[in-house]
């Protein structure tokens, strides 16, 4: 079984695009979504009617979460603007999604960890720098969890990892957004250093799982535009660069 893992699309179509040409033309069996798929100021509610048609396995994210429970004055910029473009089909079938799910007995899915959509898998946050989690930290967050195979996001950060107990955990990284800007747990940045889309492949061999980290060149240079005239130097700038400063 060859599995295609995207996350953290944030609304970018093109970036999405050159992702799915890519795996096409590898060849997957299925294509498994782990969320914040639409949140920014790129293509929203186009992205959202691309990935509704698609038979694809589709997880919620925290920022799902945040568009459907937020109200006026709360969401921030990005998920202010998406919430503004659904309506309530696109709504309704992000409330349908979870943000947590086996598939099958071998493979755990989930946007952050078991236990949250915001919390850091592989990476933790200290003195305001992001580094690579311990083996004793990645063990802590995944708790009980037993299958050999765990599929993660929202770090936007490309990385796999053998815990100790022989699972793999896989993070696709970010196809929409390579950088970004975060206050919690405190101040810190993200950055991939890279304009290019993110996406994993992984592969189920006799010898267990094996995964493939790649990234894919696309037209960044016109969603910096797009970005830059919603207002959004931030995106702009980390589109262009995979820097968020």
């Amino acid at each position: 079984m060859r599995l295609a893992v995207v996350s953290d699309i944030h609304g970018n179509l093109a970036a999405l695009d050159a992702v799915v040409q890519d795996f096409a033309r590898r060849g997957v069996d299925a294509v498994i979504n782990l969320g914040d798929s639409l949140s920014g100021p790129l293509r929203p509610i186009e992205t959202a009617r691309f990935l509704m048609a698609q038979d694809w396995v589709h997880l919620s994210g925290n920022h799902e979460r945040q568009v459907l429970t937020g109200k006026p004055g709360e969401w921030n910029a990005s998920d202010e603007f998406t919430h503004a473009q659904l309506t309530e089909s696109e709504l309704a079938w992000m409330a349908s999604l979870s943000s947590c799910q086996r598939l099958g007995s071998d493979v755990l899915l989930c946007h952050g960890t078991p236990r949250s959509d915001t919390e850091y898998f592989l990476e933790t946050v200290e003195g305001g720098r992001v580094r690579a989690a311990t083996a004793s930290e990645v063990e802590e967050r995944l708790g009980e969890t037993d299958a050999a195979l765990i599929l993660c996001g929202h770090t936007h950060v490309q990385r796999s990892v053998h815990t100790r107990k022989g699972q793999l955990i896989v993070n696709p990284g970010s196809v929409g957004l390579p950088a970004y800007e975060a206050r919690r747990p405190e101040p810190h940045v993200v950055e991939s250093g890279t304009p290019d889309a993110r996406y994993a492949l992984v592969e189920k061999c006799d010898s267990g799982w094996v995964a493939s980290l790649l990234a894919v060149p696309y037209d960044h240079a016109a969603m910096s535009q797009l970005a830059r005239s919603r207002h959004r130097d931030d995106w702009a700038h980390a589109l262009t660069t995979g820097y968020a400063r």
